[in-house]
This record gives structure tokens, C-alpha cells and sequence, in this order.
């Protein structure tokens, strides 16, 4: 599977896939506009290795909830993705078994080294 999950209206989001061009044989999933499925998130977090790997400290409701104040569990961090979608990690950039997740300079040169290897 060689698959893109990101925001249509992230900056940081367009600025990476620009980078990663061209991106024949990818899905671009604009999680804002089509849902993540369960299904989906399960398959991301057997690539991770957890739900937690996926989700966004960074997202505006994780303080707004004060859910900076809790210990989450790996069901939380599901059930919080699910529930919006700015609590994924993006861009989450999945290249046949490999999943790449977020936005530093290292995660994307990775990403550039498994989609053109």
C-alpha cells in the first residue's frame, strides 16, 4: 500500500507532499473531508506499534481538554483519533509495510529514501 493521510488545509501538510513528488501509485486521504475507519487506524498502529505513536500532543483540543493533565491509554488515544482528526500525527505517509509519521526533517528524508529506493 503506498498511502498518504494528511490535512488539505495544513501548510506544513501541502509543503511536504510538494517534497515528496512524484507520488505515482498513492492514495491522498484528506482526513478532514473523508473520515478515518476504525480499519484504517488499526492498520497505522500495526505499522507503529501503537496509537500513541499516531497522536498529536500538538493538537489545540489536547490542552483545551486538559488531557495534558492525564495518563492515557492506548484505547484513549484510538477513541481520540477517531473522534477528530486533528489528534493524528501528520502527515502519516504509509510505503508498502513502512509507516513514516509527522513532519521533522528526518521523518520526511526517510519517507523521500523509501518511496524512491
Amino acid at each position: 500500500m503506498r498511502k498518504i493521510y494528511h490535512l488539505g488545509s495544513c501548510s506544513t501538510c501541502q509543503r511536504i507532499i510538494k517534497e515528496l513528488q512524484p507520488l505515482n501509485g498513492f492514495t491522498l486521504q484528506d482526513i478532514k473531508t473523508e473520515t478515518m475507519t476504525s480499519a484504517q487506524i488499526d492498520e497505522m498502529k500495526n505499522l507503529a506499534g501503537s496509537y500513541e505513536a499516531l497522536f498529536s500532543r500538538r493538537a489545540m483540543l489536547f490542552r483545551q481538554r486538559g488531557l495534558h493533565e492525564k495518563t492515557l491509554s492506548e484505547k484513549d488515544y484510538k477513541d481520540l483519533i477517531l473522534e477528530h482528526y486533528t489528534f493524528l500525527k501528520r502527515p502519516v505517509v504509509i510505503v508498502n509495510d513502512q509507516i513514516f509519521i509527522g513532519n521533522s526533517k528526518k521523518v520526511v528524508e526517510a519517507a523521500k529514501q523509501a518511496i524512491y529506493s
